[in-house]
């Protein structure tokens, strides 16, 4: 006879998997997210950058005094790991006597409301371990810098890049921090930065290879100085940070996962890889309605996803030009000013000016929103 009750011995650690319950208990122990490079909505390619820029989503990308940049999503990899792209910083104009302040690095900040199961601050804080694939021609030591933005503490520690142009992959492992809590909230609290070029300012120290209340002087002590030539590169794939003392297999998530994952930071109404001021009308909002007492249409852009905080709005009209819609009435056409008027997570309501009161008028733009913490 059969009997639709539950008993412990019908229930056993064999009989019920996370496989059977199609439920992974290791999903998404990455910290870091695209990791491996693959979305770059802003652009796959940024040339001349002396200052802080963004190529693949979630990356920021920060010179000052450490000569000019081209930085890219690149298609060099490491041969049979199941990546499809790296970063890419290659040096076009070189430093090869930095000042104090030189700096270079790569970085990403994380939300201190992701981090509350590492227990940050408590006798039971999570160690973490990070683990990735770089290349470059410049061999030598290399700096990996957390930040703890809450609380100002800081460990860094050291790689080699042994062969020159050769993939190879780094592991390093950094012991819990018990004192400081990260913050439960939106905001950025861990900040994670590869370091490129170090001036005195970052390396006159000791390596702080310890968390610790940040010493300046500690953070990047040994650096090379990348930006010593133009034959310099530097590429990274695969970056994975997780908590433990052992590296897993880096983490590959669906394209649609990453993609969303990204766009709580940064959206557009253009496609994924078209660059945003792109001549296109492929993604473009077209409303028509009456103008306001302004000369304004107004329309509502339509969010993807929840983004992380209320985003910065950018216009863009249909011939590319920033700052600006299109518009069409009778007897005219052109551009118009654009700009967002009330704006929040979930939706925005924006208008572009079509230079005369009209009871028909029709707009065109493109849109990025933008929450990201640079």
């Amino acid at each position: 006879m059969a009997t639709d009750k539950v008993t412990s011995a019908s229930i056993t650690d064999s009989a019920v998997t996370n496989a059977k319950l199609s439920f992974n208990a290791n999903q998404f122990r990455n910290i870091m997210i695209n990791g491996d490079m693959s979305l770059a909505q802003r652009g796959t390619s940024i040339s001349s950058v002396t200052g802080t820029n963004a190529s693949c989503d979630r990356w920021r990308f920060a010179a000052s005094s450490a000569g000019t940049w081209t930085i890219s999503r690149s298609t060099t990899v490491p041969t049979g790991q199941g990546f499809a792209t790296s970063f890419k910083a290659d040096c076009t104009t070189a430093n090869g006597s930095l000042s104090a302040g030189s700096i270079l690095r790569l970085s990403q900040f994380i939300e201190g409301q992701d981090l509350q199961y590492l227990k940050k601050g408590t006798s039971s804080a999570e160690s973490l371990t990070m683990s990735f694939w770089v290349r470059s021609a410049k061999t030598g030591t290399y700096i990996i810098n957390l930040k703890d933005r809450d609380n100002t503490r800081v460990i860094s520690k050291s790689y080699t890049i042994s062969s020159a142009d050769t993939w190879e992959k780094k592991t390093i492992t950094c012991d819990g921090d018990t004192t400081g809590a990260f913050d439960n909230d939106n905001d950025w609290s861990l900040e994670v930065h590869f370091y490129l070029v170090a001036g005195s300012t970052y390396s006159s120290g000791t390596l702080n290879t310890s968390w610790n209340s940040q010493t300046t002087a500690d953070i990047a002590v040994g650096q090379v100085n990348l930006a010593d030539s133009t034959s310099n590169d530097w590429y990274v794939t695969g970056v994975q940070l997780e908590a433990g003392t052992a590296a897993s297999d880096f983490e590959f998530l669906p394209k649609s996962i990453n993609t969303t994952r990204c766009q709580r930071y940064f959206q557009k109404s253009y496609d994924l890889d078209t660059t945003p001021g792109t001549a296109t009308d492929t993604g473009v909002y077209w409303t028509g309605g009456s103008s306001d007492s302004g000369n304004n249409v107004s329309f509502l852009p339509s969010y993807k996803t929840t983004m992380r905080s209320s985003p910065t709005v950018t216009g863009y009209a249909r011939d590319g030009t920033s700052g600006e819609g299109s518009y069409f009435r009778s007897g005219a056409s052109g551009n118009g000013a654009f700009a967002a008027h009330m704006y929040g997570q979930n939706s925005s309501s924006v208008y572009v000016n079509i230079g005369a009161s009209y009871t028909a008028g029709t707009v065109a733009a493109h849109t990025t929103l933008a929450a990201e913490f640079f």
